[in-house]
């Protein structure tokens, strides 16, 4: 499988690991929009992560990372919802051109921002949202900030992206477990940060583990699919016209002879005419039943 999350253990260590690798996955979200490059870079990478923070967690739901930023880009949005299907997009303004300064630059493309992360339950239960300060200049640096300071647990990231492939690796220290190697969490984080962008996009996960921990007792497990999906759909779209209510959506039609509405993410074409947005409102009107006696 081409894309995959690989998951792994240190056997005598409190720490635990993901690989993730993203081709057919992150070609389908780079096919729909033409995002500039520096900017693709930062999107790559942070589908990775959230790939990889979705594979921790015991969650029946939908993970969201969020971007919001005062400069060039605006907005980064990434989902993973359950089963490990992703979509996502971005906001930007201008051009945004390709040079030292802005290629994978977090700050330099988002200005003054915040990182969110939210995690949206299935059940509609009520949902959770940790937000800090951007204060990084990589994905890497901003989600590692955000695992130290939101969640209190020790977070190593490496990622990588490029115009086929996205990829990256996540450790994390596990609470300290009886007769644990106490030298194990540096050592690991040394090692690992060996790792070259080349690899974390051309090894195989198994060849890639070998050749950093192979010193090191691990217990790898079989891999899971990840892929691309979008949540939208007509039901969806014409929700969310109910919501602008009748007049409203007569006054488009009035000057433009139609709705359009596009997804964000995968720039699917919903068109409303007349008859179709007539439609919704008539459907969505409930006839009492008929309660007289004869």
């Amino acid at each position: 499988m081409s894309d995959t999350l690989q998951r792994f253990l240190f056997e005598h260590a409190a720490i635990r690991g993901e690989i993730v690798q993203l081709a057919a996955t992150w070609q389908a979200v780079t096919e729909r929009h033409d995002y500039p490059a520096p900017l693709r870079k930062i999107l790559g990478e942070l589908m990775a992560a959230g790939a990889l923070l979705a594979a921790t967690l015991k969650f029946d739901g939908t993970l969201i990372l969020q971007l919001h930023g005062n400069g060039p880009v605006k907005l980064i949005v990434v989902e993973c919802a359950a089963g490990h299907a992703m979509r996502a997009t971005a906001k930007w303004d201008g051009d945004i051109p390709e040079n030292t300064q802005t290629a994978g630059n977090l700050r330099a493309l988002l200005g003054n921002g915040r990182f969110a992360i939210s995690l949206v339950p299935d059940s509609g239960r009520q949902g959770y949202q940790g937000i800090v300060d951007l204060n990084a200049d990589s994905i890497a640096a901003a989600f590692e900030h955000y695992m130290a300071t939101s969640e209190q647990i020790d977070t190593r990231l490496w990622l990588a992206c490029n115009d086929t492939h996205a990829a990256g690796l996540l450790i994390q220290k596990l609470p300290e477990q009886k007769n644990a190697d106490a030298d194990a969490w540096p050592r690991v984080g040394h090692l690992a940060g060996t790792v070259q962008a080349q690899e974390l996009l051309a090894l195989p996960p198994q060849t890639l583990l070998q050749r950093l921990f192979h010193e090191e007792d691990l217990r790898v497990f079989e891999p899971r699919p990840v892929y691309f999906r979008c949540s939208c759909s007509t039901e969806r779209v014409t929700g969310m016209l109910r919501m602008l209510g009748r007049d409203e959506v007569r006054s488009v039609v009035a000057e433009r002879g139609e709705v359009e509405v596009r997804c964000e993410f995968c720039n699917r074409r919903y068109v409303f005419d007349a008859v179709d947005s007539e439609e919704i409102f008539a459907a969505a009107i409930t006839v009492p039943a008929d309660t007289t006696r004869h």
